[in-house]
């Protein structure tokens, strides 16, 4: 079995899971980055590629959802514009202090989120958007992007999870709404870093053509299963990665 076989049969079934957990919840950089390097690329090939497949995948959950009328145009394009120049900001912050310094964050910030959901059973159940003034909607959405875009820019793993957070305490969006927002808020924060990557040479393309496919039909499946079951199902699913990357912060602070 050739080595490019291989990579194919451990990347592009952990691609799927991992397009599906991010149309639901975000968090699918938790699985598809560690499964580029358990494929055996470098750190840099890994994070190039990486970044292309979701990107192409959150790409298919924007058209989903957009097409179910889910999407909140007018604050997730104010949003989308605050993570981008959060996500600016964050990775020139990223080039001068180490990024050990947020991990040790997200060993407070992950476990304070589980404890929220979990004291707050009714979060995000019911959408009851706040009505407050266009401006002001627009203000909060793009401090929302903003905040969590800075993170996004400077570490990034969860990023979807905070934005859905975000969106959904900041403006009393449901929790499916709040995911279908965070998608056009994410695919914004990943444009400039994309960009970066392929400029840079760092996109294993006989590799991401595959993954992309399959990042794109996991996404596809995921969101139509947040669309037809709503919060009852995100919640639950956004639950998991936050315990998913809670467990990978202690084993890459360990390791």
């Amino acid at each position: 079995m050739s080595e490019f076989v291989k990579q194919l049969l451990i990347v592009c079934p952990l691609l799927f899971l991992a397009g599906m957990c991010d149309a639901i919840a975000g968090g699918g950089g938790t699985i598809s980055l560690p499964a580029f390097l358990l494929a055996g690329l470098p750190t840099h090939f890994a994070l190039g590629t990486n970044k292309m497949c979701m990107s192409m995948g959150t790409a298919v959950s924007v058209y989903r959802y957009g097409k179910s009328g889910r999407i909140r145009w007018f604050v997730s394009l104010f949003a989308a514009a605050g993570a981008v120049l959060g996500a600016v900001l964050g990775a020139r912050i990223a080039l001068l202090i180490d990024d050990g310094f947020m991990r040790y964050v997200l060993m407070v910030l992950l476990p304070a989120s589980a404890i929220f959901l979990a004291l707050n059973r009714n979060f995000g159940q019911e959408g009851r958007e706040k009505q407050f003034p266009p401006v002001k909607t627009a203000i909060v959405a793009f401090l929302c992007g903003g905040g969590v875009g800075v993170y996004d820019g400077f570490f990034g793993p969860g990023a979807g999870t905070f934005y859905i957070m975000a969106l959904s305490a900041a403006l009393g969006l449901g929790l499916t709404e709040a995911s279908a927002d965070s998608k056009v808020m994410n695919m914004a924060s990943n444009i400039g870093a994309l960009i970066t990557f392929i400029f840079g040479g760092v996109v294993l393309w006989k590799l991401a053509i595959p993954g992309i496919l399959c990042t794109m039909t996991g996404n596809y499946v995921g969101s139509s299963l947040a669309i037809k079951n709503g919060s009852k199902f995100v919640r639950p699913v956004m639950a998991a990665m936050i315990v998913l990357l809670f467990v990978k912060t202690i084993y890459d602070l360990l390791g």
